[in-house]
């Protein structure tokens, strides 16, 4: 299988959100990933959408996607330092699921420091035929 990469940068506002899921899924499409794309979606609406919220919106926000062999790798890169963490599920809170999401959804994610802000990744391995 061949190797694939890909970049875009966007500003953080809530219409990133769709275009960066737009983009990533028009990419795996191109590349012929077997990859679930509905897992895809959630996964990166829910790393963009942190950036969103809590990142402000002087920065500005890249969606880096890497496919190799069967390992999919979906990152966000922001400016800011803080890193996203799993809350306990509060049946009453509005919000507070989404890193409890990624967590259910992707084989492996992180979080690393980049160049005073962090990259956020997830990673999903295909589905096994």
């Amino acid at each position: 299988m061949s190797s694939y990469t890909a970049t875009a940068d966007l500003r953080p506002t809530a219409r990133s959100v769709v275009a960066a899921r737009r983009a990533v899924t028009e990419m795996l499409t191109a590349w012929g990933a077997p990859h679930d794309l509905g897992d895809v979606e959630l996964l990166v609406s829910e790393l963009v959408a942190n950036v969103v919220d809590h990142a402000g919106d002087e920065s500005v926000l890249t969606v880096e996607v890497s496919l190799a062999d069967t390992w999919l790798r979906i990152a966000v890169v922001d400016g800011s330092a803080i890193r996203p963490v799993v809350h306990e599920l509060d049946h009453t809170a509005a919000r507070g699921r989404g890193m409890q999401i990624v967590e259910a959804v992707a084989d492996r994610w992180g979080a690393d420091e980049h160049h005073g802000g962090k990259r956020v990744w997830v990673e999903l391995d295909a589905p096994q035929v």
